[in-house]
């Protein structure tokens, strides 16, 4: 296999993470890097804060910070709350005090430009009169002309993906002063999207792509590119690199450097290369492959422009695919409707806060695994996590475990018992066979990047255990036929432990408790047994130690805050 890297969309470093933010891209990511690892590929998982731009700007204005503070202040906040759900980044960096990425953002710009691909243009931009400032896209609101959508930024409508300019905004108004915008002209660099399209189309043809991300691109690419500004009038940023008098006070549009960080935040992890690999080992090499996670918000960015912009740079591989979920929306118990997941409206649910109130982060894992939107978007409910923690984890899985694990410890003392599988009924072999198939479907759905569905083929293994266990009550047949408890007891056990395997990319911390009740001394770290996952799923043989059992999951009142 060759060596993977997997990026996260980098988030921007002006709030904490919400459900939305885990659903969208790094939760995925997660279970696939995890999964891939259990496979035994070489995996890097590069992640950082996106501190430039707008976003940051106005956040720190509101807060009563320069930019930088705010930068670190929130990029310290995200890995916390990145660190408490158990996403496991091999780096969570940051553009503004990853010492590598200025440089490089700076040299990928001059390599552009060296090669004639920039256009200097004066350009029409949104004007604020009252703060005497140049408006970049995102401190302008407006209406989509497309289609109608109000409230939208000067980029690109959330409603209809398309892109936002002084053109095609109507009613601008400034996020600074509040005041309608006015337009002006200014000169920027401009790279002709149009001129990669062909390269462009080439990567859409063989890369990963979900069906509706295909469908809305091969959309785009059909009216064509267009030409982009990669420069923006803003005092935060990377100052474009260009000794003209034109460029003085202009700095690289945030996401023309943004993606830029992927390379970067490689970079920094791994240094020059003098000890060992370097980042180019993995940019620019046939030997790795580059895989992208991101929200639905981010793909114009990362499928066209991002791909265009590696295109005329010339020296870095393409990514092998773009991993792209859909938004997911809220809707809090006695609201009829559901809304969009928005910090400023307070329609949110917050890591932090989650975390702070002592909600099990397996648990958000496992609900948010459950509601993905990988295909269209869907909705978070607060009684619906409460429901599944109590209905599946509770009741379904813990139960499951409990049951077997403390029936064989007060009957049979604390070993795995003695079983002959020659021994097996037609009831035993359909479970057991079940048990030999539930490996591969589980792999083949994440191979896809079907996350729901590989949760979904675990859980109902765990509920064909539940009846298989009331089919064959052990609890009566223990006072007739010992051999057929134990072959029940051991099937059951092989069960548990197959599920706990499984289970290690969804939910780290107690899939790891799963093993170690059936393992122990094999079971390190989170748990997880120091084997490739093919070897992981042969049980642990008659007389292995079992572990005292414990609630693996609480149950939670439906009406809890």
């Amino acid at each position: 296999m060759k060596k993977l890297l997997v990026t996260a969309a980098l988030p921007y470093s002006n709030g904490r993470l919400h459900v939305g933010h885990i659903a969208g891209c790094y939760l995925p990511a997660d279970i696939y890097v995890r999964y891939q690892r259990l496979i035994g590929r070489e995996v890097k998982f590069v992640c950082g804060s996106d501190d430039h731009g707008v976003a940051i700007v106005l956040t720190s204005e509101k807060e009563g910070r320069t930019p930088q503070e705010t930068a670190r202040h929130y990029h310290d906040l995200q890995e916390a709350d990145f660190r408490g759900l158990g996403i496991s980044f091999d780096t969570f960096s940051s553009t503004s005090q990853n010492p590598c990425h200025a440089p490089r953002s700076q040299d990928f710009f001059l390599r552009l430009h060296e090669q004639g691909f920039f256009e200097k243009h004066s350009s029409r931009q949104f004007y604020d009169e009252e703060r005497e400032m140049f408006l970049p896209d995102r401190f302008v609101t407006g209406t989509c002309s497309f289609c109608g959508a109000v409230d939208q930024n000067g980029d690109q409508c959330e409603n209809c993906g398309k892109v936002l300019d002084v053109d095609t905004l109507r009613d601008a108004v400034s996020v600074v002063s509040g005041e309608p915008a006015t337009v002006r002209e200014t000169v920027h660099w401009f790279l002709d999207l149009g001129r990669f399209e062909e390269k462009v189309e080439q990567w859409f043809q063989s890369a990963f792509l979900r069906d509706q991300t295909r469908a809305f691109l091969r959309g785009l690419l059909g009216s064509g590119l267009v030409k982009r500004s990669m420069t923006r009038d803003l005092s935060w940023g990377i100052p474009v690199p260009l000794k003209e008098k034109d460029a003085e006070g202009k700095v690289l549009y945030v996401w023309f450097d943004a993606p830029i960080g992927y390379i970067s935040n490689t970079e920094e992890l791994l240094g020059s290369g003098e000890a060992g690999e370097s980042f180019e080992q993995w940019w620019k090499s046939d030997d790795a492959e580059i895989l992208h996670f991101i929200g639905e918000d981010n793909t114009i960015f990362h499928c066209l422009i991002w791909i265009a912009m590696l295109s005329a740079e010339g020296s870095y591989q393409l990514p092998a695919g773009v991993v792209v979920n859909q938004f997911l929306n809220i809707q809090f118990q006695d609201e009829e409707e559901e809304q969009k997941i928005s910090k400023s409206r307070g329609t949110a649910v917050w890591i932090g806060d989650y975390l702070e109130e002592g909600g099990d982060p397996d648990v958000l894992r496992y609900y948010l695994t459950t509601i993905a939107p990988e295909k269209a978007r869907t909705v978070y409910k607060p009684e619906d996590l409460l429901q599944k923690n109590n209905a599946d984890l509770a009741n379904t899985l813990g139960n499951f475990v409990n049951r077997v694990v403390s029936f064989s410890r007060k009957y049979y003392g604390p070993e795995v018992p003695a079983c002959d599988d020659a021994s097996f009924d037609d009831i035993d072999q359909a479970f057991a066979a079940h048990r030999e198939r539930v490996g591969a479907a589980v792999s083949a759905k994440l191979d896809a990047h079907e996350y729901r569905a590989a949760l979904e083929e675990v859980m109902e293994f765990a509920r064909a255990g539940n009846r298989y266990i009331d089919e064959k009550a052990p609890w009566k047949t223990r006072k007739e036929d010992e051999a057929t408890t134990k072959r029940t007891l051991v099937l059951c056990m092989r069960a548990i432990h197959t599920i706990a395997v499984l289970l290690q990319p969804f939910l780290p911390q107690k899939s790891g408790e799963m093993l170690a009740l059936l393992w122990p001394e094999q079971a390190s770290g989170e748990g997880r047994v120091e084997k490739p996952w093919s070897e992981q799923l042969n049980a642990p043989p008659s007389g292995s130690p079992l572990g005292e059992p414990v609630i693996l999951f609480q149950k939670k009142e439906l009406n809890a805050e």
